[in-house]
């Protein structure tokens, strides 16, 4: 499940990120992409490279993330956008089991993210021979039963008292590989690239990028 630390209440409210309209998708669909270039080393040997829906934005997570008093929680679509950057760079990590979140246990980095339509999805590369364990799984599992789950800090809530909160504001500091069913939202996924298809997330469209 998802992780979030210093949960308070709104103070302000935020200013909402410019949207990109996507060339030759349905009018209404909207895309915002931010990606870290890396230089191109072919074979390899500690990059592993990875896609994933890390959440899904302006829906109510199947079950509360843990550090939200039991609450379910909905990540706002400005709040994502706005917070894009701060998934650049930061780690995916793994916990003994598969069932939740491990920060000490870095094994891979993001690298690039998008909000299209209601997924968040990221992409990066795994330190595949710093954690072998981490490719025989994801391969064994064939991309059907693993997910992702955020981890938060400085999240702002728009109303405690809800029964279900609103994040309005947050910064990432960083994701977790983890079974699709231990999630706090079941539609996440995770699976390896092929060895050759490392184009960042929303290259080839007019997308924001940070370099």
């Amino acid at each position: 499940m998802g992780q979030a630390e210093g949960l308070h209440r709104r103070s302000a409210s935020g200013s909402r990120g410019v949207c990109v309209d996507v060339f030759g998708r349905p009018k209404g669909m909207e895309l915002r992409a931010m990606a870290v270039e890396f230089p191109v080393v072919h074979g390899h040997p500690n990059r592993l490279p990875f896609e994933g829906v890390l959440t899904l934005v302006d829906v109510a997570s199947d079950k509360a993330p843990s550090g939200t008093r039991g609450h379910r929680v909905v990540l706002t679509r400005e709040a994502a956008e706005a917070a894009l950057p701060s998934l650049l760079g930061m780690a995916v990590d793994y916990k003994a089991g598969w069932d939740g979140h491990d920060a000490r246990q870095k094994c891979g980095i993001i690298t690039s993210a998008e909000v299209d339509g209601r997924r968040l999805t990221v992409a990066g590369y795994l330190f595949a021979r710093d954690f072998p364990e981490m490719e025989a799984k994801v391969q064994a599992d064939g991309g059907g039963m693993m997910g992702m789950s955020y981890e938060l800090a400085d999240a702002h809530v728009a109303d405690m008292r809800a029964q279900v909160w609103t994040l309005t504001r947050a910064t990432f500091t960083g994701a977790a590989i983890l079974l699709r069913e231990k999630a706090a939202y079941r539609s996440t996924s995770f699976r390896l690239k092929r060895q050759g298809s490392a184009t960042p997330v929303g290259a080839g469209r007019h997308s924001s990028r940070v370099v």
